[in-house]
């Protein structure tokens, strides 16, 4: 199957529509202009990279409802509440978490420049978007660059069924000699919520493994999983799957690294208390925690010294003996490049679920915008 064979029930839409779409949709709802610029350029890059799960389809169920159920601030106020030569520590005062990790992320290649190296703690944040964006920042700055951040309760431990540890990225990326940087971006889970929401939105099955019941064993009803991830009755599985053959207590335990220094350094939330519902079941805020490192190869042996070395070994490894009948071999941020050369004479591609959306949210704002679809 070719890639624009994998969204032939989806209309095209031009990256430039789209973006304006959505920066105009968070002002609907109150986000001043510059910060409805910042998070609609953070979603736009997941729709470009090729990562459907964290674009145009956050839009609404993420930031404009959350907006509406009150439990997320479209004006985001950022308090420093420390601020050393290497360090820092913000509150992002249940604001716009695209907003305050962009300004966190930013603090963190200044003092890399300044120092070498610099790492900046948020809490009181919610939910930032692709990570990978974050990495890539510090990458366009000639730097490495490293985030995580915790999330509400999904991953069960290794042995347990009950959700307890957020998906939490550990996300690195690098610049190379290459046409395009490596930037792991992935889920300490088998898998994670937005990509069961796109298999929901497709109407497919989740995979056996990905997904754990109270009962022991693993579930692939895909939308009564998504109800029963909120309520406790559902869990995802670590990286590495169920139990301990498969190595599922590695991502049980970077999961919880990931919790650990998204809550640890700088006095947040962690586990059950991002479940986003008080002891009545009345929705309340996710007050997420995040991480952002920026380190500069300046201070070692030099930015060229250290792209060339890290190309040679992104080569090496893609020129290593393929398995019987595979044609190539990746690495990480390879897929996301080819996907963004294929989508930057295509566009996006959206299903019928966010034509709708993106339809409702057109009439309620009342935007003058005209979709392939209609």
């Amino acid at each position: 199957m070719g890639y624009a064979d994998a969204y032939k029930d989806c209309e095209w839409v031009d990256f430039e529509t789209l973006e304006s779409f959505m920066k105009d949709s968070l002002k609907g709802v109150g986000i001043p202009e510059k910060d409805a610029e910042i998070i609609s350029e953070v979603l736009i890059t997941s729709d470009k990279r090729g990562i459907d799960s964290h674009g145009i389809g956050r839009l609404k169920p993420i930031y404009i409802d959350r907006i509406d159920a009150g439990i997320m601030n479209p004006v985001t106020e950022i308090t420093v509440v420390r601020d050393r030569k290497t360090t820092a520590v913000l509150d992002g005062n249940n604001g716009m978490g695209h907003v305050v990790s962009k300004t966190a992320m930013q603090m963190a290649i200044d003092k890399a420049k300044a120092h070498g190296m610099g790492m900046v703690a948020v809490r009181n944040s919610t939910h930032y978007g692709i990570a990978g964006y974050y990495a890539l920042m510090a990458i366009e700055n000639g730097m490495i660059g490293m985030t995580g951040t915790n999330a509400r309760p999904s991953i069960a431990p290794t042995f347990g069924v009950e959700n307890m540890l957020g998906t939490n990225p550990l996300t690195v990326g690098f610049p190379t000699d290459e046409d395009f940087p490596f930037v792991l971006d992935c889920a300490t889970s088998v898998s994670q919520r937005g990509k069961i929401e796109v298999y929901g939105r497709a109407g497919k099955s989740v995979p056996p493994g990905w997904v754990i019941g109270a009962d022991g064993k693993t579930r692939t009803d895909t939308q009564q999983i998504l109800i029963d991830l909120t309520k406790g009755k559902a869990a995802l599985a670590p990286l590495g799957g169920l139990g301990e053959e498969t190595g599922g207590y590695k991502g049980y335990g970077y999961a919880a690294i990931v919790e650990v220094l998204s809550a640890a350094l700088q006095g947040g939330s962690y586990l059950k208390a991002l479940n986003g519902f008080d002891a009545d079941g009345n929705r309340i805020p996710y007050p997420l925690g995040h991480f952002f490192i920026a380190i500069d190869p300046e201070e070692f042996l030099g930015l060229d010294e250290f792209k060339k070395t890290a190309g040679n070994i992104m080569r090496d490894l893609r020129n290593s003996k393929k398995a019987p009948g595979q044609e190539r071999i990746y690495t990480a941020g390879e897929k996301e490049w080819l996907a963004w050369q294929y989508r930057k004479e295509h566009g996006c591609p959206v299903p019928k679920t966010l034509q709708d959306q993106m339809d409702e949210l057109k009439k309620r704002f009342n935007m003058n915008y005209t979709f392939p679809w209609e």
